[in-house]
C-alpha cells in the first residue's frame, strides 16, 4: 500500500467521524438544517474516497473517474448547501446542480485527451475551486454580523478555492498525476494533492463544526438569560450585558445612563381583574420597551414588575427625556383584558455612571431614585445625581 492508499484510508475514516459529528449536532437541534446537509457532505466524502481507492481495480477507469468527480463534486454542492442555510442565504440548488451535470460531461468528454493534458487537469480541478469560491461568497453574502471565526472561515474557502485552482500547475511541476488512473495513488502528486486536501477538507470542517457549536451555545445562553413571558433579558442576562456595555462606554469616554421602572399598583391589576391581564401589562410594556430601545441600548426585566434599561452615549438629562417620554407613551397605551377607561402607570428611576463608580453601584443609584417616584405619588420619574452616588439609598422591593 502507497502513501496516497494511506492517506485515502486515512480521510474515509476523518470524513466518516465529521459526518457522525455534524449529525450528532442535527439530532441535538433538529431545527438545524445546516448541519444535516453538512452532515450528508460529508457522507459523500466517504463515497468519493472509497471510489478513489477502488479505481485501480477497472482495467477500464472512465467511468469510475466520472463518477469519483460527481461524487466529491455533489458534495461540495451539498457543504454549501449546509452553508447557506447556517448564514441565511438562498441555497443556490439550480445553478450548482447545472453545474454539477456540466462538469461532469466535461469530465467524461475530456478522458480522451492526453493524460498530462493541462486542459483536463483543469477540467477535473477547475469546477472544484469555483465551487469553493462560490461558498465563500455564500458566507460573505450573509446579512447577519459575522464575527472573526467567520471570517476564518471565509478565508480558509478562499485559500482552498486557490489550491484547486494551482492542482494542475502543482501536477505539472510533479512529474504528471500518472501514466493512467489506476497509476494516480502511486505518484508524488497524489500524495501532494491528497495530503493538500485532507488540511484544507479538515479545516473547512472543524470550522463549520466550531460556527455550528458556537451557535449552539449561543442560543443555549441566550434563552438561559431570557425572561420568557417579556422576551426581554431576565436579571441575570441584563446584569451582564448591562456590565459589558458601561464597560465599553467607559472605555469610548461616553456617558451612561440606567433608567430603573416599575409598574404602579401591579399587584391590584392581578387581583382585581386576573394573572392573565396581569400578564398582558408586563407584555405591553415590555414590547414598548423594546420598540423604545436603540440597537446598542440593553433591556430586562429584573423583577416581578420591575424593568431596567441602561442607554450608553446618554446623560443624565437626556436618560430623564427618555423616561419621561416612555411614562407618557405607557400611560395612554391601551391594555387588552382591562376596561376602556383604565390605564396603567409606571415610575421610573433616573441615574448616570458617576467616575470611579461600578454598575452594582449605579444600579442602587437608580433604584433609590424609583424609591423616591413612589414615594412621591407614582406615575413620576426622579433621577439620581453623582454627587449623591456615596450614600445608600433604601432599595425598593418592586411591591407595586
Amino acid at each position: 500500500m502507497g502513501s496516497a492508499d494511506f492517506i485515502l484510508m486515512i480521510n474515509f475514516v476523518v470524513a466518516g467521524l465529521l459526518a457522525a459529528a455534524f449529525m450528532a449536532i442535527a439530532v441535538y437541534d433538529t431545527g438545524r438544517v445546516s448541519a444535516r446537509w453538512l452532515a450528508f457532505s460529508y457522507l459523500l466524502g466517504m463515497a468519493y474516497f472509497a471510489i478513489e481507492f477502488s479505481i485501480p481495480a477497472f482495467a477500464d477507469a472512465r467511468l469510475p473517474v466520472v463518477a469519483a468527480f460527481a461524487v466529491l463534486f455533489g458534495a461540495t454542492v451539498a457543504f454549501n448547501g449546509g452553508l447557506a442555510h447556517k448564514y441565511d442565504v438562498r441555497p443556490p440548488w439550480a445553478p450548482m446542480l447545472c453545474f454539477l451535470v456540466v462538469a461532469s460531461v466535461a469530465v467524461y468528454l475530456v478522458q480522451d485527451l492526453p493524460r498530462q493534458s493541462l486542459t483536463r487537469m483543469m477540467a477535473y480541478q477547475l469546477p472544484y475551486a469555483t465551487m469553493q469560491f462560490a461558498a465563500l461568497g455564500i458566507v460573505l453574502s450573509s446579512r447577519q454580523r459575522l464575527a472573526r471565526l467567520d471570517h476564518v472561515l471565509a478565508l480558509v474557502l478562499g485559500a482552498s478555492a486557490v489550491q484547486f485552482a494551482s492542482k494542475p500547475l502543482i501536477a505539472g511541476a510533479l512529474g504528471g498525476w500518472g501514466a493512467n488512473p489506476q497509476a494516480y495513488v502511486q505518484t508524488a502528486y497524489a500524495l501532494v494533492s491528497q495530503s493538500l486536501g485532507t488540511v484544507f477538507g479538515l479545516a473547512l470542517a472543524l470550522l463549520a463544526l466550531a460556527v455550528l457549536v458556537r451557535d449552539a451555545l449561543n442560543e443555549a445562553t441566550s434563552k438561559s438569560e431570557t425572561d420568557a413571558l417579556s422576551r426581554l433579558l431576565n436579571r441575570r442576562g441584563f446584569e451582564r450585558h448591562a456590565d459589558l456595555a458601561m464597560r465599553d462606554a467607559v472605555r469610548r469616554g461616553v456617558p451612561v445612563a440606567l433608567v430603573i421602572a416599575d409598574l404602579d399598583y401591579f399587584k391590584s391589576i392581578n387581583d382585581s381583574y386576573g394573572h392573565a391581564c396581569g400578564d398582558r401589562v408586563i407584555e405591553s410594556f415590555a414590547s414598548f420597551l423594546r420598540e423604545a430601545a436603540a440597537e446598542h441600548h440593553v433591556a430586562g426585566r429584573i423583577g416581578g414588575e420591575e424593568f431596567a434599561i441602561i442607554l450608553p452615549g446618554t446623560n443624565l438629562a437626556a436618560a430623564r427625556l427618555f423616561a419621561e417620554g416612555a411614562r407618557n407613551a405607557f400611560g395612554a397605551l391601551p391594555i387588552e383584558g382591562l376596561p376602556a377607561d383604565h390605564r396603567c402607570s409606571a415610575s421610573f428611576g433616573v441615574a448616570e455612571l458617576a467616575a470611579d463608580e461600578g454598575f452594582a453601584d449605579l444600579l442602587r443609584r437608580a433604584d433609590g431614585a424609583l424609591y423616591e417616584a413612589k414615594n412621591a405619588g407614582r406615575d413620576c420619574v426622579r433621577v439620581s445625581g453623582a454627587l449623591r452616588r456615596r450614600q445608600t439609598p433604601t432599595i425598593f422591593n418592586g411591591k407595586g
